[in-house]
This record gives C-alpha cells, structure tokens and sequence, in this order.
C-alpha cells in the first residue's frame, strides 16, 4: 500500500494533501460538536467549583454563629499588665475584682560551698536528689568525683526529677548550684548522701552544717489576694482562684490594689458577624456572577437560568429579612442590630449600631443568630445540604463528570472512525494513483508510436 509519501508520485497531484483536506472536512462537524460540548462541561465544572467555594465559606462564617455557646467569649484585662495579665473562657462571668499580688511563685534555688575549681575532687558514693516527693539517686566514682563530673551526673540521669545543676566561678572559687525546675513550697530541693569516702557529705541539704549550701532564692508558693480572698498556688499561672479565668502573675506588688475586669468580648464577637457579613457579600457576588448577562456584549454567566442558583440566592435572601420567632422588644431581625441589605442584594453591616444592640440586649442578639430558628441556624440548613457529600452540587459534579466521560469516548470514536476513512481514501487514491501512472505510460507509448508513423511510410 503507498504511504502518504508516496501517494500521488504516479499521478504527479499531491494526493496526500487531499486525503487530509478530505478527513478534516470529515471531521469537522463531529469535532466542532464534541470541543463545544467538552468547553461548556469545562464551563460548568469551574462554575460548580466557584458556586461550592463561596457556599463553603459562607458556612465557615456561619458555625460560630449558629451555636449559643460560641456567643460565651469573655475578656479579661488588668488594670496593670506589669504585675498580672488575665484571660477568660466560656465558662467565666462577668464581674469586677480588687487584686492585690503578694508574693510570686518561686522555684528553689540553692549554692555550695566554694571548691578551687570545677576539676577539685568532692568525694564518691551515693547522691540521692529530691523536689518535693520526687526523688531520684547518681552513682558518684572516682571517674565522677570531681564538682563537675557530679553536675553532669545529675544532669544526665534518666530519672531526672526536675533539678538542674551548673557551675558558677566566683571571686573565692567554683559553687555546684541545683535549681529546682518547678515552682512552689512544695519542690524544696533536698540532697542526702551515702556510702563512699564521706566526701559527697558536704553537698548534703537540708543539713546541720550551714556551711554546705547557700539558699539563693526559696521554693515559695504565689499568693494573691482576690476580693480580699487570699489565694496560694505553686504556680505563677492561676486558673483556679475564679472559675474561666486564668491570671499570669509577673511580679509581685503588695502595697498596690489594682483591679481585674471580666466582660463580654464584644470586640471578638463583632469580628465574626463582621466576618459574616463578608462572606455573605462574597457569595452573594458570585451567584450574581453566575447568572449574569451583559446585554451590551450578549455573554451570559455559565449558570444563567440554573435553577439550583436560582433557588440558593431566593433562599438565602428570604431568610435574611424574617423575624425571630419568640423575640420580643427593639431587637427580633437583623436590621434592628444593624444588618441591613442593599438594593444589590449585599448586606452592609453598621457596627456601631450592632455594638449598642449588644450592649442594650445581648441575649436577643445572641438568639437573632443561635436559636432554633436564629439566622445563622436557617442560613446554614439552606447551605449545608447543598454541600453534603450527597447534595445537589456533588449530583451536578457527578453528572458533569459522566458528561465527561461520555465526551471522552466520543473522541476516541471519533478519532478510530477518521482513520478509517482515511485508510479508505488512501485505498481509493492509491488505486487513482495507479491507474493515472499506467495511462501515463500507455499515452507516453502511443505517443511514440504514432511519432514513428511517418518514418515507416518513407521507406
């Protein structure tokens, strides 16, 4: 069979291009049917992709809303974030307190007697260190008998109860210094030796030789006094003084009454309706988006006359404007805090109108959004099913998908019946081709014999 190199040399046409202008004019009402088709199932991917993302941030804005227990965020500030800072949770209450900070927690820090240097030799046997209850034993030997063999004992025992050891050079020599890890009058440090030559003696604490160590700061409890309360804690960090809220004592001021104060964090709480309302713009966009038409250039949005568009965006702005059923008084809709919407549909939000509904009646503007039938609740059951694994947005992906596929295999079937054809064409202009070049050399012979007809009649 002639390959499309070969085609049409017997004939001298160019054979090869004509069987693909042939094919092409073949294809090409089925070719221009399937790419329309795969460019809008493109279309129609990307704006379902679109219509999910800005439900979904919707929703993300809506889950703090729609659940009471989100409204419970509380602040708590100190008059003087010097000597204690404060925060609050949910389970705290508003109030005021008059805090005196007494004495802050300390861990206990002590210092030995002074040795020539961290290389002089202290002694061996047994070490036994303990914090509080918690002890644990170092094996000191001859490898380990100097000052500074026995801090990296210690420091490397695997059953470390919290004592850090170090070196400090004076002006008089080198002190073995244990720090306990933890604060409280409850982590005193105490060292007792055993067994050995009797020189680990003198690192023994609490002990009748005062000489041995040297009490650099004492293993104190924090106290504060709340409302004239006096409260004791091994930590500088309470949370148990009052219940949801946690105070960082920094330093300790006794002879001042500084002043703690828990409120609703309307702050917190006005960013995230703030946050709703945005995302309620921006889905709000996007619908629109998706069902434009711009007359003026006759395009239309990809979602133009869908109905599951149609029906999200009715939904959602009905839901808006109803009242709170069981409220009573100034505040039963989202206008009477400040939430009111544009002729464009978008919401616009006047924060400074929100902030004296929360003040005036927090529990109403709490329930606007949270109540069996609150805005956020409503919002959020019109947006979640369309969401679901099983919604009406998966279903459309799905069948988008199908669509796909179904294109994909009309290609291919497409693609298997052009080369069919174009076998066929070949075939038909090989035989052509063939048939010219054998007339080509009948014509060329008769016209040599009829050149030699007057030759003959000559002779």
């Amino acid at each position: 069979m002639a390959t499309f190199q070969s085609l049409g040399v017997g004939s001298g046409m160019d054979l090869a291009s004509l069987v693909t202008q042939l094919v092409a004019a073949e294809r090409a009402p089925k070719q221009t049917q399937i790419t329309t088709q795969q460019s809008q199932v493109a279309v129609q991917i990307s704006a379902m992709g679109s219509l999910k993302g800005a439900l979904s941030s919707l929703q993300s804005t809506l889950s703090p809303l729609k659940l009471a227990p989100s409204f419970n965020v509380f602040a708590a500030k100190s008059s003087d974030e010097e000597v204690f800072t404060a925060s609050a949770l949910a389970s705290a209450q508003s109030g005021s307190y008059d805090v005196r900070v007494l004495q802050l927690a300390t861990a206990q820090q002590i210092s030995s007697a002074a040795y020539e240097s961290g290389a002089s030799t202290v002694g061996t046997g047994s070490l036994t260190l303990a914090v509080g209850e918690e002890s644990f034993t170092v094996e000191i030997d001859s490898e380990s008998s100097s000052l500074a063999g026995i801090r990296d004992a210690i420091n490397r025992a695997e059953d470390n109860t919290g004592i850090r050891a170090t070196i400090v050079n004076g002006t008089n020599g080198s002190h073995l210094v244990l720090t306990a890890q933890e604060t409280g009058a409850a982590n005193a440090i105490s060292v007792s030796a055993s067994g050995g030559d009797g020189g680990l003696d003198a690192l023994t604490y609490p002990s009748d030789n005062a000489s041995n160590y040297t009490v650099a700061r004492e293993a104190l409890d924090a106290e504060i006094e709340i409302a004239g309360v006096l409260h004791t804690s091994a930590s500088n960090t309470i949370k148990e003084a009052i219940d949801g809220v946690t105070l960082t004592l920094r330093k300790a001021d006794p002879d001042n009454t500084l002043s703690l104060n828990i409120s609703r964090n309307l702050d917190t709480l006005t960013t995230r309706i703030n946050a709703f309302v945005t995302q309620y713009n921006s889905a709000a966009s996007t619908l629109a988006s998706l069902q434009s038409y711009d007359a003026a250039t006759q395009k239309a949005g990809p979602l133009l006359g869908d109905p599951l568009v149609r029906n999200i965006e009715s939904n959602l702005r009905r839901e808006l404007g109803r009242p709170i059923d069981g409220l009573t008084g100034d505040y039963r809709t989202l206008s009477s805090i400040g939430i009111t919407m544009k002729l464009d549909g978008k919401l616009e939000l006047d924060q400074a109108k929100l902030r004296e509904a929360m003040e005036a009646d927090f529990q109403a503007v709490q329930r606007i959004f949270s109540s069996e039938n609150g805005v956020a609740v409503r919002l959020d059951s019109i947006v979640s099913p369309h969401l679901s694994a099983d919604g009406s947005i998966a279903n459309r992906n799905k069948s988008l998908d199908d669509r796909t596929k179904r294109l994909q295999d009309d290609q291919a079937a497409l693609d298997a019946r052009m080369q069919v054809i174009e076998q066929r064409y070949m075939k038909q202009f090989t035989a052509l081709d063939s048939l010219l070049a054998q007339l080509q050399s009948t014509s060329l012979y008769l016209g040599q014999q009829l050149a030699n007809l007057p030759k003959i009649g000559k002779e």
